[in-house]
């Protein structure tokens, strides 16, 4: 083997352990460019439904906890309705918790998680902004991710 090949299949390689690493790429595209990149979510992760965080916005860091919390939350929405959510800190009151959707509410701010079927999406947003502009951009990637089996 030449090292030209050899070269081309370490690179090959490389590739693919990002590709499926925890530290997902495609996941850190998603969040970049069809969350926060849209201008309606102002942070945004997302969160393994096994655990971790597969890509977040700079400085947005759900602690271990609040990562379990939110995963818990979907399997007992009318607890987290009662008691609300907390991301980076930040408590949120809980509005609507059915399906796969968490909306919750902090004065002007809000957030918006949904749940795909290996992932959980989780955003924020901030005033001006409301629910009805950024709602429809977190369940439009999470409808394409359940699409593609994730």
């Amino acid at each position: 083997m030449s090292w030209q090949s050899a070269s081309r299949r370490l690179h090959l390689i490389v590739m693919i352990r990002a590709i499926t690493s925890n530290t997902n790429f495609f996941a850190t595209a998603y969040v970049d460019n069809n969350l926060v990149g849209t201008g309606k979510v102002s942070k945004a992760a997302i969160i393994g439904q096994a655990g971790g965080v597969w890509a977040a916005s700079p400085g947005y860091n759900l602690s271990p906890a609040e990562q379990k919390a939110i995963v818990n939350a979907f399997k007992n929405l009318p607890e987290a309705q009662a008691h609300g959510v907390r991301l980076a800190g930040r408590k949120f009151f809980v509005l609507n918790a059915a399906g796969d959707q968490i909306l919750g509410k902090d004065k002007a701010d809000g957030c918006t998680i949904v749940k795909t079927k290996q992932a959980i999406l989780v955003t924020e947003y901030a005033a001006p902004i409301q629910h009805p502009e950024s709602v429809p951009v977190v369940v439009a990637l999470a409808d394409y991710l359940k699409s593609v089996n994730y």
